[in-house]
């Protein structure tokens, strides 16, 4: 990880998870999010969160086996953004403004810090998948190489007043609060996560293009369906993206 001057947190103690939740430590170079998916095609628990902090970045991925069809087991990345926004909201300074967006992107301050994605055993909505990853990414620092001020819209913990925020106890955090939303997800009301996710999402009722595969679509962002599918509006055309459309990478 760099020596302590680099990295002034690398002596804490590891982290600590619920019950529910098992940390798996890979070193920095390790793709967090691809060995999740690895582990879960060997048949992990679910709740395996792995996870690799480094100087300039908190990446981690958690484990989860749905018990639903997978547009609704999606909300799980919803329920993940929403405890990553709580937990950074609870340690960093009062006057940093955490939002989120329909796919997943984290907004520090107005800009893009980070993100959450997700991978599944299926991609068919209606089946059960025998796996489903939610992953995060977050800049803790600047990128290497890139001088501050440059990207005014891409930005870091650091850059924003939260440089003393220790990652280990936002990752921590991140899964203490996930959990919550979570549980909403595993017992079919997800009404209170709805209403703590609209309260997060600056970007409903205003005009947004998104790319979507080989397209790129624009219209107005009207709100949410029940299984936060996103609902766009471009004249007297509607239509339902489905949250699924947003799984990334091929089936392991």
């Amino acid at each position: 990880m760099g020596d302590a001057m680099d990295n002034p947190f690398e002596l804490e103690e590891p982290p600590a998870f619920p019950p529910l939740f098992e940390g798996r430590e890979v070193a920095p170079g390790t793709d967090p999010f691809a060995k999740a998916q690895a582990l879960a095609v060997l048949g992990c628990d679910a709740g395996t969160l792995v996870h690799a902090i480094d100087a300039d970045r908190l990446r981690a991925a958690l484990v989860l086996v749905p018990e639903m069809p997978l547009e609704p087991a999606m909300a799980a990345l919803v329920a993940c953004a929403v405890g990553f926004q709580n937990a950074l909201g609870a340690l960093a300074p009062p006057e940093v403004a955490v939002h989120l967006t329909w796919d997943g992107t984290i907004r520090v301050n107005g800009a893009t810090c980070g993100g959450l994605h997700a991978a599944a055993a299926d991609r068919d909505p209606g089946a059960v998948p025998a796996w489903l990853v939610v992953g995060l990414n977050l800049r803790l620092r600047p990128d290497g190489g890139i001088e501050e001020g440059l990207t005014p819209d891409r930005t870091s913990l650091a850059q924003e007043g939260c440089g003393a925020v220790s990652p280990v106890r936002l990752l921590e955090a991140w899964a203490r609060h996930s959990l919550v939303w979570l549980n909403h997800v595993d017992s079919g009301d997800t009404r209170p996560l709805h209403r703590e996710w609209r309260g997060l999402v600056e970007e409903i009722g205003q005009q947004i293009t998104l790319p979507l595969g080989a397209q790129t679509l624009s219209g107005t962002f009207v709100g949410v369906d029940e299984n936060f599918g996103l609902l766009l509006r471009d004249g007297d055309d509607s239509r339902v993206v489905p949250l699924s459309s947003q799984l990334q990478g091929d089936t392991p």
